[in-house]
């Protein structure tokens, strides 16, 4: 039997052990359609049972010592190193990841484990004056139950990077991945910390529809929501959140810009614009969705852009080399070109791509493009390099800012304009000479403006605040006397 055979996980979900469930539901394989498995499809009411399992289990696990909480997370990093050609054949399969993208993504999930073992020794508090004659702390608690919803693109590290953090700090948590990838990004975060020795009922996987998603978040036990998705469902997790005076980290969309400034090396440029807007087929968060080139080097730019394009495959990544998978459904990629064929309907240029290969959207490089026009207003979510032009620093700095967004901003070129620009955009990331895709996970991550509440992942400092609470303590030698 091997580590993710379905026979241990098939038709269940994660509550206690492996649970039966009432009902199941397809894994299908977006490149063929073929079906993988089948998962337990979990309820409100699971849910709500799940919650309440959770926080009586989420005590006796906050009061375990640090060094069994941080052993536990250097064990979950050993079992990905040692688990990861499993792992990522199911990345490949399930989410059309091509091998490179998996391989990375099981990296970041090792880094995370281990980046997070060393947070239950990390000082979890301070000492502070007092005008009375007593000690003075505010301590870090762990907030209790943390809800994970998480998304299908990088589907194994955008839930773990917020189950392993709450763990390491003493909460519970429950986890809904997308129901697309529900294997990738929730069967195997669950394989990993059974098998690293997390106690019974600190960690539940519950996979559904939005109707589970809504019943995590209103469950009472719930004290923080941490999300990853679109803007739109962010927005009403944030508001039902509210309502019900729970944190919301809501990291959402994003529709960042490459700046390519005069006197950059076009050929490293095209290099860097491609890569960003093509890795995993334009379905990251952080993807170039807009390439912003200085008008001395645009049409270089745009040519060395398109040739890589139409030198890249697209197909199946399981079965070819290639560069390109799968976009995730059939809808998603009727979406990508719908967006693309009302573009080049209001006048846009098709430079290369431009069309359906399958289940695949082919790279694509769009040209006399408007700030107007969809496929730069938008976040696409597929394979799609819209290019336009600017004379001055001004008109970039501008353009960039003149979006609802605010994740990633990359910048190419001499440093000291980069850096003048970079002091006067919003975004949540800059990269200098660098393309807009990258995370690690000791660096904060987080955008700004619709692309969500700011950096809640990555490093000590973003973690302890996102799943903890501050309580203030006094101590005093002897009982207070009071004029009453």
């Amino acid at each position: 039997m091997t580590f993710l055979d379905s026979a241990v996980w098939g038709g269940r979900f994660y509550s206690d052990g492996w649970q039966d469930s009432a009902s199941t539901y397809p894994v299908v394989e977006p490149a063929t359609g073929e079906q993988l498995a089948t998962l337990g499809q979990s309820t409100p009411e699971l849910v709500r049972r799940a919650a309440a399992r959770a926080a009586e289990a989420q005590r006796a696990w906050a009061a375990t010592s640090p060094q069994r909480r941080a052993a536990v997370l250097r064990r979950a990093g050993d079992l990905f190193t040692e688990h990861a050609g499993e792992i990522e054949d199911w990345l490949v399969r399930e989410a059309g990841s091509v091998r490179t993208k998996a391989a990375f993504e099981v990296q970041l999930a090792v880094g995370e484990c281990y980046e997070c073992a060393a947070l239950p020794t990390h000082p979890q508090g301070e000492v502070l004056t007092s005008e009375d004659a007593r000690w003075s702390l505010a301590r870090r608690r762990p907030a209790g139950v943390v809800g994970v919803i998480a998304p299908f693109n990088f589907p194994l590290v955008l839930g773990l990077r917020s189950v392993a953090p709450a763990l390491a700090l003493g909460n519970a948590v429950l986890l809904k991945p997308d129901p697309r990838t529900a294997v990738s990004g929730g069967v195997v975060i669950a394989r990993i910390f059974e098998e690293a020795g997390l106690p019974d009922g600190v960690l539940h996987l519950l996979p559904g529809d939005g109707a589970v998603g809504q019943a995590l978040v209103e469950a009472p036990e719930v004290r923080v929501v941490s999300f990853t998705g679109s803007t739109p469902v962010g927005r009403a997790i944030g508001e039902q959140a509210g309502r019900l005076l729970k944190r919301a980290h809501l990291e959402l969309g994003g529709n960042n810009a490459l700046v390519v400034l005069p006197g950059a090396d076009v050929a490293k440029a095209a290099s860097a614009g491609a890569f960003g807007a093509y890795l995993h087929q334009g379905q990251i968060c952080m993807t170039t969705g807009r390439h912003i080139v200085h008008e001395s080097l645009v049409e270089e730019y745009t040519a060395a852009l398109a040739a890589k394009a139409k030198a890249l495959p697209v197909g199946d990544p399981a079965r070819e080399e290639v560069a390109l998978g799968p976009i995730i459904d059939r809808r998603q990629l009727e979406r990508v070109h719908g967006i693309v064929t009302e573009s080049v309907a209001a006048g846009a240029t098709v430079a290369a791509g431009g069309e359906i290969s399958g289940p695949c959207y082919q790279a694509t490089v769009l040209t006399d493009v408007t700030v107007d026009m969809p496929a730069w207003r938008e976040e696409i979510f597929g394979p799609v390099a819209p290019v336009v032009s600017f004379a001055t620093l001004d008109e970039a700095a501008h353009i960039v800012d003149d979006c609802e967004y605010g994740l990633s901003v990359a910048i190419l070129g001499d440093v000291g304009t980069a850096m003048k620009l970079a002091d006067r955009i919003e975004s949540g990331k800059i990269h200098i000479n660098e393309q807009t895709v990258g995370d690690e996970p000791n660096a904060p991550f987080g955008g700004v403006k619709a692309s969500g509440t700011g950096s809640r992942f990555g490093g000590a400092t973003a973690n302890i605040d996102a799943f903890t609470e501050t309580q203030w303590v006094t101590v005093r030698p002897d009982i207070a006397d009071y004029p009453f």
